[in-house]
């Protein structure tokens, strides 16, 4: 089946396991590798040591690596232009270079661009006009409804209660939105950004509930020069630093119709929508940390000496790269297999909250172990293992919290099997 004269190196391309790169793919991954390594590696360690404020303040910085992003030409509307096989391929390669470059404004670069991207979805030119170059935000939790808002269908509710009153809400009539309450502190570029994208409960006139207990929903653009729009203070966090965060409030702001792009009969589908993108793109994003840490950690052991050698040069030391380097291929492996579930198939978010889990675990624990192997110095801001720590463990409760998304994906698993379970063999 195989046969070898000698035992060769390795080939690995993207520094893994990965199936051998065509031109083009190739020189994308050159490409966003150069930008992540010059741009993001950089800014992404200036801004984490900065405050929340600062980092806020410093709007121009981030604005700057936004254009430089849409300029490098891998964003969305590149992906939107590509066979879904391609699509599937380069997906994982892009948003895993970004994640190696720094988690925090990998992130960024996507929550800034939903807004104009679900715009230029609707083809109204009124709507692109307003909304397709302004730099976004993706607003969906509130102050007390965190994992509320991921159980869609009430499935995790207590027996007999129902979810509860919203922060914010919007009020519909025949010919405007009004918006009022605030969103949670979470909001992935908010305190830079020049509008939203808002899934927020509504009332249509009937009330906020549905028959079945649930809350009636919406989508809408929002723009943040209006009236009744403001900004709480950016939020001081453990990771992710570099990615600005803070609440928007709304005091009655009020909108015209058409900027509803969703209404209760499709606010569920809509989320979705979003859930299975940003959950693939988190597994991407960390299977792309996990490597930066894997690889420090490599590098180090190869020049740190200790007991008489290289600390390569003891075994614990090759056991323990060895527990790192399979769980980044691990990681790597269920991002790539969540995109081609969803791209070469019928998307669903079970594949790609099942790789957020999965990978954003994993990099925690990449990251933790690496550190381990720089003892010390491990500890401290000369190297990057405590920024990797730090940026991973925020991964957990990011985009949905994992516990809770496990039991989401059970609850899709049991509705595949009451519908085909007497069919498994």
């Amino acid at each position: 089946m195989f046969e070898f004269d000698s035992i060769p190196v390795p080939e690995l391309e993207l520094g893994g396991l990965e199936v051998p790169l065509t031109e083009e793919e190739r020189a994308v991954a050159d490409s966003v590798r150069r930008f992540a390594l010059e741009r993001m590696r950089p800014l992404g360690k200036q801004l984490d040591r900065m405050s929340a404020d600062e980092v806020a303040a410093g709007k121009a910085l981030l604005l700057d690596f936004l254009r430089d992003y849409r300029d490098l030409g891998c964003g969305l509307e590149f992906l939107n232009e590509l066979s879904p096989r391609q699509r599937a391929r380069l997906f994982p390669i892009i948003h895993g270079y970004l994640g190696w470059g720094d988690a925090g404004l990998a992130i960024l670069t996507a929550a800034a661009s939903f807004p104009a991207f679900a715009a230029y979805q609707t083809g109204n030119p009124e709507l692109i006009e307003r909304f397709g170059t302004k730099i976004g935000c993706w607003m969906g939790t509130q102050p007390d409804r965190g994992s509320d808002t991921v159980d869609l269908q009430g499935t995790e509710l207590r027996l007999g209660s129902q979810h509860g009153t919203p922060n914010l809400a919007a009020r519909i009539t025949d010919d405007e939105i009004i918006l009022t309450g605030q969103t949670s502190a979470w909001v992935s570029g908010g305190p830079i950004a020049e509008c939203g994208l808002a899934y927020v409960p509504a009332d249509y006139g009937s009330g906020l509930r549905r028959s079945n207990g649930l809350l009636n929903g919406a989508v809408i653009l929002v723009p943040f020069d209006e009236k009744g729009v403001s900004k709480g203070r950016p939020v001081e966090k453990l990771g992710q630093r570099p990615l600005p965060q803070g609440a928007i409030f709304f005091d009655e702001v009020r909108l015209p119709r058409n900027y509803l792009l969703a209404n209760n009969e499709r606010i569920d589908g809509h989320f979705f929508t979003s859930f299975v993108f940003a959950n693939m793109e988190m597994a991407c994003v960390f299977s792309g940390l996990a490597r930066a840490a894997f690889q420090s950690a490599l590098e180090y052991v190869h020049q740190r000496r200790q007991g008489g050698g290289h600390l390569i040069e003891h075994q614990n030391v090759r056991h323990r790269i060895f527990q790192l380097w399979r769980k980044v291929e691990s990681a790597r492996a269920i991002a790539q297999r969540a995109c081609d579930f969803n791209f070469l198939g019928k998307p669903h978010v079970l594949a790609s909250a099942t790789a957020k889990i999965v990978a954003t675990e994993l990099a925690c624990e990449v990251a933790q172990d690496a550190l381990s192997l720089f003892g010390g110095n491990g500890l401290t801001k000369e190297y990057p293992m405590e920024k990797y720590l730090r940026d991973a463990r925020a991964s957990l409760i990011e985009d949905g919290e994992n516990n809770i998304l496990g039991l989401v994906c059970a609850g899709h698993i049991s509705n595949w099997f009451r519908q085909h379970g007497t069919e498994v063999k």
